[in-house]
């Protein structure tokens, strides 16, 4: 018999291939063979990952609901690092969903708990969602900020974020604040 680990290895390979259905049934797998293995906190996670091929699907409805299954879960057991994880993968959907108060909301609940759990990475990435999420709002100058604070989060920084990073260097100097 296939172990729920396997079954959620399995999952995770689906989806990556873009096998979203296959990988949606095999976390589906998962998450009922932790159940029966008493591990609510990996069932969750599962659901999460079931929310995650709704959205690549473009189902966001559906991924909203079954995250906000998750986030329940995870809640009632005080599990901060998984439900830091759903609020950002939920301010995602929020925001192909084109609620923008409810995916900030999302966002700044997740970099919350990353911030206090010492998750830079984390908590930098989900900064630059914020960030992002402002400027494409029009809100360009409180986005820039929210994104500087994310990239100076970021230990490995990708070619873009480091021109980005100097050109947010350069525009301190010239206006004589420094980041």
């Amino acid at each position: 018999m296939t172990s729920a680990k396997e079954l959620q290895d399995q999952g995770v390979k689906l989806y990556e291939q873009h096998d979203y259905e296959a990988a949606a049934r095999v976390f589906r797998q998962a998450m009922d063979a932790y159940s029966e293995a008493g591990q609510p906190e990996m069932s969750a996670e599962m659901q999460t990952n079931i929310g995650l091929v709704h959205r690549a699907l473009g189902e966001q409805q559906q991924a909203l609901d079954i995250m906000q299954q998750a986030l329940t879960s995870f809640r009632e057991n005080d599990d901060k690092q998984r439900t830091a994880q759903v609020l950002g993968n939920m301010g995602g959907v929020y925001t192909e969903l084109g609620d923008k108060e409810q995916a900030y909301n999302c966002y700044r609940q997740a970099a919350d708990i990353f911030q206090e759990l010492g998750e830079n990475k984390l908590y930098g990435e989900t900064m630059l969602a914020m960030g992002a999420m402002q400027v494409r709002d029009g809100k360009l100058w409180a986005g820039a900020a929210t994104y500087e604070v994310g990239l100076d989060n970021l230990e490995k920084l990708s070619a873009t974020q480091r021109v980005l990073k100097s050109l947010i260097g350069v525009k301190n100097r010239l206006s004589g604040t420094s980041s």
